[in-house]
């Protein structure tokens, strides 16, 4: 479950860390994917102490939906920021996400449809906050 959570957390993160390309024939450089995928990580983590800040200060709900909704769309580019040249270097990505690719897209599959079942447009939890 811990798994699946920072899976959720991480795609709001990938949104806001995803940018540099580089021209269209170049091949990318693994340090790059990994802080880029690292960026995003801290961002989806960021994004969540400020939800349970919001939950425990039972503060206003609907500041929270640009957070959710900023974690599901880094959480839609996820599985592509694990090329197999990005499993070394500095990197804390587990070792299984390249062994194991069934189960990570297990666990991504999973994460996904926890994090699209937050509808922020009418989420009776964000109206319990």
């Amino acid at each position: 479950m811990a798994f699946a959570f920072r899976l959720r957390i991480a795609a709001a993160a990938a949104i806001i860390g995803a940018a540099t390309w580089g021209t269209a024939f170049a091949q990318p450089d693994p340090a790059q994917i990994i802080r880029e995928r690292r960026e995003g990580l801290r961002a989806v983590g960021q994004h969540m102490e400020a939800i349970v800040a919001i939950v425990q200060s039972r503060g206003d709900a609907r500041s929270a939906v640009p957070r959710v909704e900023a974690m599901q769309a880094f959480f839609t580019t996820f599985p592509g920021r694990f090329p197999a040249n990005t499993q070394t270097g500095e990197t804390r990505a587990l070792p299984a996400i390249w062994t194991d690719a069934a189960g990570f897209t297990a666990a991504y599959n999973g994460s996904v449809a926890a994090l699209g079942n937050l509808d922020t447009s009418d989420n009776p939890l964000l109206r319990l906050i």
